[in-house]
């Protein structure tokens, strides 16, 4: 598993100060960073980045990930699913009629 340090993490913009409506901390200690992550019916973030860290689906998701480069991704979660994801820099949109939200669980080692 990869390691992040504070260097590493401030590489990409942070969700919490660049989109401080949608990310709220949580918890924070040495070992994690604890998000609760809250979207409105299609709303869209700013480009910001995520260390490796584990989600849990607190809502039906689906989302649109516009990536550096131009890609772009939709992946869709149920509520009550946890998933692995790896870091990245990306600009989420809530493509749902309702409200997301999501609590996201950062590594830091």
């Amino acid at each position: 598993m990869a390691t992040h340090t504070k260097a590493q993490r401030k590489a990409h913009a942070d969700p919490v100060a660049v989109d401080p409506k949608h990310y709220k901390v949580e918890l924070e200690n040495d070992q994690v960073r604890v998000l609760r992550i809250k979207y409105g019916a299609h709303e869209k973030s700013v480009l910001h980045g995520h260390p490796n860290g584990v989600a849990v689906f607190l809502t039906d998701a689906h989302f649109k990930f516009s990536l550096p480069g131009g890609k772009t991704e939709e992946p869709k979660s149920k509520a009550g699913e946890i998933m692995w994801l790896e870091g990245g820099e990306h600009l989420p949109e809530n493509l749902n009629e309702r409200t997301f939200e999501a609590i996201l669980v950062e590594l830091k080692r």
